[in-house]
């Protein structure tokens, strides 16, 4: 499902207030939500000065924080569903890098189900919840939907 102009704006307004207030490493990087709904979350990763290393390609850093965001973004819409205060953590992060991401990147998540149910099982049982999430980056502009990383990232959930 394609954003509407008006969702699209909400939600990147709301990642740029997020990085204003509490992780200022995102507004640097200038993210995207490109597009979320109950079956996938994309998020856009400019490719420019801020995020470009000296072999012109992204950061390691810069994609961490799309890996993050993506994520963290998919599990913000599902908790705010449930208008629960439930907390999100990142416990760890595996990465595979497979080409040079030389182009504005695309950080899709497609796990949302999964995410989904952990919110729920964490809201029912009160306890912390794990959930192994994979994150696949793509450069349309150059390999088209061919993977430029893999990521596999855990995501902790603990409802207040």
């Amino acid at each position: 499902m394609i954003l509407s102009f008006k969702e699209r704006f909400q939600y990147n307004f709301s990642l740029w207030i997020f990085g204003l207030i509490k992780v200022r490493m995102i507004n640097f990087c200038s993210p995207r939500i490109i597009e979320a709904d109950d079956e996938k979350t994309i998020l856009k990763m400019p490719l420019n000065v801020k995020t470009r290393n000296h072999v012109k390609s992204m950061y390691i850093a810069a994609m961490i924080v799309g890996v993050d965001l993506v994520t963290g973004f998919s599990a913000f819409l599902q908790i705010r569903k449930k208008k629960r205060n439930v907390i999100v953590i990142f416990k760890d992060l595996n990465a595979n890098f497979l080409k040079r991401a030389e182009g504005d990147t695309y950080f899709t998540c497609k796990n949302l189900a999964s995410i989904r149910e952990a919110v729920d099982k964490t809201i029912e049982s009160g306890d912390r919840v794990n959930l192994k999430v994979p994150v696949i980056a793509t450069v349309p502009t150059l390999f088209g939907k061919e993977p430029v990383a893999e990521f596999s990232i855990t995501l902790s959930l603990k409802e207040k």
